[in-house]
């Protein structure tokens, strides 16, 4: 097993190479690994204070370990943070990110990275999010009697652990401190190949993460202006499947301002939005907006989080797609009523807002603009909507407060 992930890890880099000459992405994962050491070498060459070295596969992993750093950080102010990530999505959204001292891309997983990673890094509790599972890095934490949670984990049936190969998979279970999960779900799972007591369902950090935007939510003057005392729909994380659900709608309705979030901004998928969108104009260009102009198409990275705040009702995007929904968290905090597309059966967070009567899965532009005329026209039924939303976010707070007490209740970090 050990050769295969071996050859896995190689034949990853290997075809991440191949793919760099034409991908965006693919070149930045490369690039952002070239002379690794070396500039590790260099950032921590004149460090002697203690270390605490959070992992993240991607953004979004990013943003369900930040309440824990941030917490971690504010109570023992003399540690010091690394961040690694392995996406450049979240690397190159997050590099100067101020909560760090240093952020990093990981090392590819082989022995020797792991073992010159470690000597430089010098790690004193490790920490990593959801579902990143690197067997070298992992072994090699266990080997050194380093501390290493996982928070925010996320178990299915369909994962190696669980199957006749995950030999390997299950070798790491053992090398965590502490797996703090998110649902029962995932302990039961675990139930059935690890059976040790350092398992515990301790709910989503990303509630914890949402509740804190949505205290510092900024606001938007230009946006403000734009909607006045119009309903607005904020559509969030869109794809293009997403964009055709609902461009008939805002074609149709001069009186309704939108808000528009694509997920990619890169010019052509921003282009196709202004082609959808009959009275459209981009965010930095909203000064020039039109007296007919209802659609304000979001051109940057940072806002949404924000924006959601401004809405009447939300649309969280991504539902039409394979991929699934994305963060539907980041609008229920808002109190607003939440729309998404038909799947989500894998985000247990949208069934569970679906159930709580805080969101509505729909099938078709047409039941979308049925249930959009429904809560214009009422406003205690979308109001109601928007609390039980609220509610359900509140509910389920409060996750990274016991990753704290049991990281200080058990001496993993000292004050």
């Amino acid at each position: 097993m050990k050769l295969l992930y071996y050859l896995f890890i190689q034949l990853y880099f290997v075809a991440a190479k191949f793919l760099s000459l034409n991908n965006i992405k693919a070149k930045q994962w490369i690039d952002g690994r070239k002379n690794i050491f070396q500039h590790l070498e260099e950032a921590f060459a004149n460090n002697s204070d203690k270390v605490i070295w959070m992992h993240c596969a991607s953004l979004g992993e990013f943003e369900q370990g930040r309440p824990v750093i941030e917490k971690l950080k504010l109570q023992s102010p003399n540690y010091k943070i690394l961040i690694t990530f392995f996406s450049p999505s979240g690397y190159e959204i997050q590099k100067d990110y101020a909560g760090a001292d240093w952020v990093f891309y990981l090392p590819i997983d082989t022995e020797n990275n792991v073992k010159q990673f470690y000597e430089i890094v010098n790690p004193l509790l490790i920490i990593f999010v959801k579902y990143e599972f690197w067997y070298y890095y992992i072994r090699e934490a266990k080997k050194r009697n380093i501390p290493l949670l996982l928070v925010s984990g996320i178990f299915r049936n369909s994962q190696p652990f669980f199957k006749w190969y995950g030999t390997l998979h299950r070798e790491m279970l053992g090398c965590f401190t502490y797996l703090f999960v998110q649902n029962k779900t995932s302990f039961d799972l675990l139930q059935t190949i690890h059976k040790a007591n350092n398992v515990a369902v301790c709910g989503d950090t990303r509630f914890d993460r949402v509740v804190e935007i949505a205290a510092q939510a900024k606001s938007f003057q230009d946006v403000e202006n734009f909607i006045g005392t119009s309903n607005v729909i904020v559509a969030g994380s869109t794809w293009t499947e997403d964009d055709e659900e609902l461009d008939h709608y805002a074609n149709t309705h001069p009186e309704i301002k939108f808000l528009i979030a694509p997920h990619n901004i890169g010019s052509d998928r921003l282009n196709e939005c202004l082609r959808l969108y009959k009275h459209s104009v981009l965010y930095s260009k909203i000064d020039t907006a039109k007296s007919n102009t209802n659609v304000v198409v979001i051109d940057n990275i940072g806002m949404l989080s924000t924006l959601y705040k401004y809405a009447t009702v939300c649309y969280v995007g991504g539902g039409f797609g394979g991929d699934g929904v994305h963060n539907v968290l980041e609008a229920a905090v808002y109190a607003k009523p939440v729309f998404l597309g038909p799947e989500f059966e894998k985000y247990a967070e949208a069934i569970d807002l679906i159930d709580a009567e805080g969101a509505i899965s729909i099938e078709s532009a047409l039941e979308l603009e049925e249930e959009f005329d429904k809560l214009f026209t009422n406003k205690n039924a979308s109001l109601l909507m928007g609390n039980k939303a609220k509610d359900y976010v509140e509910r389920n707070s409060g996750s990274s407060k016991k990753i704290i007490d049991y990281i200080y209740a058990n001496r993993l970090l000292i004050n």
